[in-house]
């Protein structure tokens, strides 16, 4: 005997489990080897990489379901529609905030290239030009700062709606969940790297009934206890700390010699300074692709689900659905 409406099948089991294993995986590929996490560019593009995917896998899934959007309730099409715009101006900001530090950078180089030209008859004008990037990087992003306010909706609208006879939307909710928390996640966590503070950092606690639970608390315990151990600092990613430190130890070499070109000490500088810069500039023009791809799956997603809803018969779906294709 099958409880009326309730009852899942052994094929719609196959397509959660095998969703919720891909995401528990996920969340072990960016478990810090050593338990130690490290804030860098790299982490970053992973980060983003595998939130596409499970982007990506819950599309696919409401493929796999064979559920028809006309048969979606109309809150979860409020759910889905107020996140993806929220994750659409997260992304926004997102990419201002790289384009803005890879802006600074424009200054270092100059730097760099008069230097090794020894155009710089006077080191005070190192100092100058120093000086201008930190204030850079050290400036606030309000773009940034105000996602804290749209993380706060995401976590609002993260628990599941109650679904009553419907196995499909029960496991179209529970793979919508999972690609919540994934998405709040990593978030939060770009948000504290790009304003160097834990203050807007939180602990989202996932019950042990979901599959990925361990992994993902694991994660989010390990991850979270890094970042509120550091300092308040303008520079929280790795790679931006490297070329911060190299300014630092060229500035005071300046200091001590007369003419670029002299001392061996200070081409070793200006070397260590210009490597460690583009590795940084390399690694914000991937970041920024990355962010890029994720915002067009996320784009694509929503156009897809408004799209279906316009090809259904008006006289198929609630008023409320209607209003939602003629915004």
């Amino acid at each position: 005997m099958r409880p009326k409406g309730s009852y899942t099948s052994p094929q719609l089991l196959t397509l959660l489990n095998k969703f919720e294993e891909n995401l528990s995986g996920r969340f072990a590929q960016l478990m810090p080897k050593d338990g130690i996490f490290t804030f860098t560019l790299s982490w970053m593009m992973l980060a983003m990489n595998l939130l596409s995917q499970t982007h990506n896998d819950v599309k696919s899934l409401i493929t796999d379901l064979e559920l028809p959007v006309s048969d979606w309730d109309d809150k979860w099409i409020d759910v889905y529609l107020g996140n993806t715009v929220n994750l659409l101006d997260i992304c926004i900001a997102f990419s201002s905030e790289i384009s803005r530090l890879s802006q600074g950078q424009l200054l270092v180089q100059c730097l760099l290239h008069n230097l090794n030209d020894k155009k710089l008859k006077e080191f005070s004008k190192v100092e100058s030009s120093l000086n201008s990037w930190w204030q850079h990087i050290a400036s606030k992003n309000q773009r940034v700062v105000k996602c804290s306010s749209v993380i706060d909706q995401l976590v609002q609208s993260i628990d599941l709606p109650k679904i009553k006879n419907s196995a499909k939307g029960k496991v179209l909710m529970r793979a919508m969940y999972g690609v919540r928390v994934q998405s709040v996640f990593v978030c939060n966590i770009f948000i504290s790297s790009f304003t160097g503070s834990s203050d807007k950092l939180f602990d989202l606690h996932v019950s042990e009934k979901y599959s990925w639970a361990e992994a993902y608390n694991s994660l989010q315990s390990c991850v979270n206890r890094e970042i509120r151990d550091l300092k308040a600092s303008k520079c929280v990613i790795e790679e931006l700390t490297a070329v911060d430190e190299s300014a630092k130890a060229l500035l005071c070499l300046t200091k001590e010699v007369q003419e670029p070109g002299e001392s061996e000490a200070l081409n070793a500088s200006v070397s260590a300074l210009k490597t460690r810069t583009e590795i940084l500039s390399g690694g914000f023009d991937e970041l920024a692709k990355e962010l890029d791809g994720f915002f067009q799956i996320v784009l694509s997603g929503r156009d897809a689900l408004l799209c279906n809803l316009r090809t259904v018969g008006f006289s198929e779906i609630s008023d409320h659905k209607k209003e939602l294709v003629n915004l």
